[in-house]
């Protein structure tokens, strides 16, 4: 099943993110030379601080091509333009670049390599290792439960969120996504 940016920008929608309008926003700003505010793009992480926009979208693409199922393509260009509308400067947003500043932490200490430079089946292990897969999600618990609050749910929530996803998993009709009366008068397919 192919994902688009269409599916999302309704998983923003369905999740109430106001993603949709920042990421009309945003690609507008970006063809005019600059991001939000004009500023030119953020170069890669260097692992100082936490990382700009593309350190991670590139971490959290790597790490969607590990915990999304094989049946989904076109992943990279769905995390972006679903992190588009989540990359926006919010206290979420901080917490996003400071569990993905974690993870690439520990796959610079523990692989001698960025995550998206792993094979999928060490990003899968790395993700274990830090705890991710066990963990409860809390925002300001420990680093096991921030990254799979901040990481692995928040990349979780915009597959399943998204019409494509929900399809998935049965969801016929994701929450926020139109389907009109008529979806509900039928049976899943």
């Amino acid at each position: 099943m192919e994902l688009t940016r269409r599916d999302a920008a309704a998983a923003l929608a369905a999740i109430g993110a106001t993603g949709g309008v920042a990421l009309g926003v945003r690609r507008t700003a970006d063809r005019r030379g600059g991001g939000p505010g004009g500023e030119q793009a953020d170069p890669a992480w260097d692992g100082e601080g936490l990382p700009g926009d593309e350190a991670v979208r590139t971490a959290m693409t790597a790490v969607a091509e590990a915990v999304y199922p094989g049946a989904v393509s076109g992943v990279d260009a769905f995390v972006g333009a679903f992190l588009d509308g989540r990359l926006d400067g919010s206290p979420h947003c901080e917490g996003i670049r400071a569990a993905v500043a974690e993870v690439e932490s520990a796959a610079r200490s523990w692989y001698d390599a960025p995550v998206a430079d792993l094979p999928p089946a060490d990003r899968d292990e790395l993700l274990r290792e830090l705890g991710a897969d066990t963990a409860e999600e809390d925002p300001d618990g420990t680093t096991a439960e921030r990254v799979r609050y901040y990481v692995v749910n928040e990349l979780l929530l915009a597959l399943y969120s998204s019409p494509t996803g929900g399809e998935l998993v049965g969801i016929e009709n994701p929450q926020g996504h139109a389907g009109g009366a008529e979806s509900y008068q039928r049976g899943p397919r």
